[in-house]
């Protein structure tokens, strides 16, 4: 993508999705427990606000944010919980009005940054493109876990065509996160995007037509499924195939070690 102004856009419009769940919310609501364990509203927007800043810091100030990889290398399975627990334990009023100067910094400094520029993460570099594509998805996808405490259901949007594509090109670390080889050949997916397929979103296709495993579905669904936000038995989406089926089993979008995912609904506990 030689323009990141769109995904940016799309990047700003998600904040403001999210932004209209919580802006008015009841303080004591920000203490209410989201289906991730253990984080509270407060807890999700307070990893957004972390997230945002150490990209603002990736793209505007590469030293320190080669200090904050340091901190999180001391302690790698705990520097997230850890970010969201300081923020969380500021008032509500003070982390919101920091999450929201933080992605208007973030996206300025990306609609700002030269173009073809490569920033550190912490996993391969990114361009300004695949910066905010990624923070459009982590967005969403915490963004869903508020809307699900708060009993909100969202409207999807065609923004979910860059989740979708994030989890399709993520299916081997989704592999390879938990020690098993990636398949050899790639696989076709072809997601029906919120607005078609009879509008103008269609069908989102991925891999060649001809590929032997397959797997369908509504984009919305597949999206779920990829952030670990619903259990494949709640979803619609489908796989033709033994590689494309046990994929299914363990998509995810994200970095980091595999993620425990939800519980089907109805089950126990």
């Amino acid at each position: 993508m030689s323009d990141p102004s769109s995904v940016i856009d799309d990047l700003c419009r998600e904040g403001e999705q999210v932004d209209a769940l919580v802006g008015d919310l009841e303080e004591a609501r920000w203490a209410l427990a989201t289906p991730a364990p253990r984080w509270t509203v407060a807890h999700q927007i307070a990893h957004l606000a972390w997230t945002d800043r150490a990209a603002l810091l990736a793209v505007t100030d590469a030293a320190a944010f080669a200090r904050e990889v340091e901190k999180a290398l001391a302690s790698p399975y705990g520097f997230v919980d850890e970010g969201a627990e300081q923020g969380a334990a500021l008032p509500p009023a003070r982390l919101l009005a920091e999450w929201r100067a933080g992605r208007h910094a973030l996206e300025e400094a990306l609609r700002e940054a030269p173009a073809g520029t490569r920033f550190p993460w912490y996993g391969p570099p990114m361009s300004a493109a695949s910066m905010a594509t990624g923070r459009l998805m982590e967005t969403w996808a915490h963004g869903q876990d508020i809307a699900d405490t708060l009993r909100v259901t969202r409207a999807p949007t065609d923004r979910l065509r860059h989740v979708a594509r994030i989890g399709v090109r993520a299916r081997d670390f989704a592999f390879g996160v938990r020690g098993l080889t990636p398949p050899a050949e790639e696989f076709r997916v072809e997601l029906t995007a919120p607005s078609g397929p009879s509008g103008a979103g269609g069908v989102w296709a991925y891999g060649p037509e001809d590929a032997a495993q397959r797997v369908t579905g509504p984009a919305l669904d597949f999206c779920l499924l990829v952030t670990q936000r619903a259990n494949r038995a709640d979803l619609a989406v489908r796989a033709q195939g033994p590689d494309a089926d046990r994929w299914l089993d363990i998509a995810q979008a994200f970095a980091g070690p595999p993620g425990t995912g939800r519980a089907p609904k109805g089950a126990a506990g």
